[in-house]
This record gives structure tokens, C-alpha cells and sequence, in this order.
């Protein structure tokens, strides 16, 4: 069987999405675009090649165990983490090479003092490793700098005569493996995962089954007959130019894949903001998107979860708890900091700024969809401020002030749907 590949090289992530014959999804990959454009879009494909390997085994476990669906999906997703675990362990082995090279590039008085610290740093991150990615790693957006970063800064903070240096060094470091691509020994990983399995027990009943599914699995051939690529640098892609697509057509067709019915799009990604118009077909009948800067877009939010010294995670949950929601004057960037400062100087609360910048963004969204034809029934939203459950609460209030009783589509993959319009464009190349 063949199987089409698209991916989404995103201003902030990079996605990538596999489909076989039948337009069914089998792999969704999700990595941090970084400076190495052709790595990320590396990593996106290998995270999606791996997740259609456990689509896979998911299917041969259907055919050789006789236990309930959803035992098989929990099998499956345990499996999955031991997996991706594996990965995060090596990386985390690779940071400290990095590192301890780094090291010697310091005086050696400097370089004594920081060995010992580096050592205890990387013992701790060894040994917690393994509790700490069963609880952190089912978040599939908190990649390896956020994972280990988190832990690495705590720890550098006991240290605190060298803690600038100690994060130097790490954001160095971090940066250098997020620009390699890892030459993976994948069916070293999947064994090393699938012994993790079994010796966790509760599954000794159906070990031979478990072990003939991964087997079948990981023989399986994968080929990939066309690739698609869209997104914010699809230029940068290494694809040919015919399997370069409009980012406003592929997610025109992602969202009608996910809700047949759509007919009005709003995407927000890291660094522009899509109203789209589509019909019956999911093909795009018109079309606007923000002009000039950033400002009101995901990387905007990232700028106010800085400013605030929060994680982007964060900032939804935060806006949620507010009293009163704060008029704020701009989503300009440089503005809105400023405004931000202001408002915290005169006690107001965090929660109630949040919440202000979460509903102006969401106007200037609006205005974007009024410039595009309006909102017709049905309206979904997608991208990665999709995920801000805020973002969410104050779109769905002003489409129902503004248009009535419509409804709106939100999908928890929204993130993946340029990705998911670029492989359905590679389908039909080949049909």
C-alpha cells in the first residue's frame, strides 16, 4: 500500500501528517520549527513515520488478542510514551556531551568549578528522568527544551553564582541538538520500549500477542508515494516546486476532512491569522489574512507569557480566572508590554490583563472574518491558539453576539490541519 505524507512548516512547529490509500489518518508528527528548517521538517516526518508504526501494531494486536478496544488503545498509548520516552532519554545523554564539551571551552579555574555542577545537574536529570516523562511526556506540544529546561533550571538555581552561565550553557547546547537530526536505531528503541511494557506487568495474559504485533509491525513497509508541503516556510522545504502548496488551500481542505460541514475558517497560528471561506467541497472561495505584523497572532501570546514570566500553557487558565475582563488598547507587541506594566503598577490583576489581551486578539479576529464575507454556519477554529481554552471562550461569545446560534467546530489535532490539507493534496497528486 502507499501512503502520502503532508507537512506543515509552521512559524513556531512543524507538523507533518500520514495518510494511506483510503485518506485515513495513520501518523501525526509535532516538533518546534528551530533555525534548521530541513531538520525540523526531519523530525516531523520521523515522529509521524513512528506514529503510524503504532497505528500499525494497533491493528495486527485487533487481529491476534481477543480483549476490549479500549484495553488495546491503553496498550498501545503506554507503548507510545515508553517509546517517545526512549528518545527523550538519549537526547537528554546528548545534552550532556554537549555540555561537558562546552565546559572545557571556559578558563580552568572556571572550568573546575562548573564540572561538579554539570556532573550533579546530569545525575539528578538521569535518575528522574523516567518518573518525570510518565507524568510531563503525554503532552506532545511541551517538546525537549520545555521538558528538560524546566528541570535543568531548577536545578541550576542552587547554584546560583554560576546560574547565568550554567543557562548559557544549556540554551547552547539545547539549541545544538535541536538542529541535529538524530540517526535513530528506531527498532533498538521499540525493543527497549516493548521490554519496559512487559516487565510493568498486567499484561502477561497476551505477551505472545503483543510481541507478534510489534514483530509484523515493524516489518511493515512504509512507502511514501508523494510528499506535499505547505505552511509559513514552505519555500524552505526540500520538495520540488509542484509539491509546494498554498497554506490557505490546505487548510481550506484540512478543515473540511475534519468538519465536512465547514464553511467559515479561522486559523491562528504563531505568526499570521487566516479567515478563510470554503464550500461544499472544502475548496476556498475567498480569503483574508492579518497584514503587516504578528501582533494578535499565537507568537504575540508568547511575548505576554515572557513578559509575565509564564508558560504559554498558562496563559488560557489564567485569563479564565479573571473578574473583570481588562480593556486593553493595542495588540501591538511593544504597546501592549508597556500597557501590561502600567496596569500591573496600579494593582491590577494579572488574570483580569490576561483575560483583556485574550478578547482583543479574538476583536481583531472578528474584523478579520468580517473583511473575508462573514461567519456562515459552519464555523471552526483551528491552529495552535485553538488550544487556549480563553481564546476559545471569547471567540465563541462574539460569534454568538455577532451571528446567532452557529456552530463552532473546535478539534483538540486543530494544530495539524495545514498538514493535514497538504497530505490530502499528495493523495489526490497521485490519483
Amino acid at each position: 500500500m502507499d501512503y502520502f505524507l503532508g507537512v506543515d512548516l509552521g512559524s513556531t512547529t512543524s507538523k507533518a501528517i500520514i495518510l494511506d490509500e483510503s485518506e485515513k489518518i495513520l501518523g501525526r508528527g509535532l516538533t518546534n520549527t528551530r533555525s534548521n528548517y530541513e531538520a525540523a521538517v526531519k523530525v516531523a516526518e520521523q515522529e509521524a513515520m513512528m506514529d503510524a508504526r503504532f497505528a500499525f501494531m494497533e491493528e495486527e494486536l485487533r487481529k491476534t488478542v481477543d480483549i476490549p478496544q479500549a484495553q488495546i488503545d491503553a496498550i498501545i498509548d503506554r507503548y507510545a510514551l515508553l517509546f517517545r520516552y526512549e528518545h527523550f532519554f538519549n537526547n537528554i545523554l546528548l545534552l550532556k556531551e554537549y555540555t561537558e564539551q562546552e565546559v572545557l571551552t571556559f578558563s580552568p579555574s572556571t572550568r573546575d568549578d562548573l564540572r561538579p555542577l554539570v556532573a550533579d545537574i546530569f545525575t539528578e536529570l538521569e535518575k528522574t528522568a523516567f518518573d518525570f516523562y510518565q507524568e510531563m511526556g503525554r503532552d506532545k506540544s511541551m517538546f525537549f527544551r520545555d521538558l528538560v529546561g524546566s528541570q535543568y533550571m531548577k536545578l541550576a538555581e542552587n547554584n546560583g553564582a554560576y546560574f547565568e552561565i550554567l543557562m548559557s550553557i544549556f540554551d547552547k547546547c539545547v539549541l545544538m541538538i535541536e538542529n541535529h537530526v538524530p540517526e535513530m536505531d528506531v527498532l533498538d528503541m521499540a525493543e527497549k520500549a516493548l521490554a519496559r511494557l512487559i516487565e510493568a506487568g498486567g499484561v502477561s495474559e497476551i505477551q505472545e500477542g503483543i510481541e507478534k504485533a510489534f514483530a509484523v509491525a515493524s516489518r511493515r513497509p512504509m512507502n511514501i508515494a508523494c510528499r506535499v508541503g505547505t505552511g509559513y516556510g514552505r519555500m524552505r522545504l526540500p520538495y520540488p516546486k509542484e509539491q509546494i502548496q498554498s497554506e490557505i488551500l490546505c487548510h481550506g481542505l484540512g478543515a473540511h476532512y475534519m468538519f465536512p460541514n465547514t464553511r467559515t475558517l479561522l486559523d491562528i497560528g504563531g505568526q499570521d491569522t487566516k479567515a478563510i471561506q470554503v464550500d461544499e467541497n472544502g475548496i476556498v472561495t475567498s480569503f483574508h489574512m492579518n497584514d503587516r505584523c504578528a501582533a494578535g497572532c499565537g507568537r504575540f501570546l508568547g511575548y505576554i507569557a515572557d513578559e509575565l514570566n509564564l508558560g504559554l500553557h498558562e496563559l488560557g487558565p489564567l485569563a479564565l480566572q479573571a473578574r473583570k475582563v481588562a480593556k486593553i488598547s493595542s495588540t501591538c507587541t511593544v504597546f501592549s508590554t508597556i500597557e501590561i506594566r502600567d496596569r500591573l503598577s496600579l494593582g491590577e490583576r494579572r488574570e483580569d490583563i490576561v483575560a483583556g489581551l485574550h478578547k482583543a486578539i479574538m476583536k481583531r479576529a472578528m474584523s478579520l472574518l468580517a473583511r473575508s464575507g462573514g461567519i456562515k454556519d459552519e464555523f471552526t477554529f483551528t491552529g495552535g491558539v485553538a488550544k487556549n481554552q480563553a481564546a476559545v471562550k471569547y471567540l465563541s461569545e462574539m460569534v454568538y453576539e455577532n451571528y446567532g446560534d452557529i456552530t463552532i467546530n473546535v478539534s483538540p489535532d486543530s494544530i495539524y490541519t495545514g498538514a493535514l490539507g497538504a497530505a490530502m493534496f499528495a493523495r489526490r497528486r497521485v490519483q
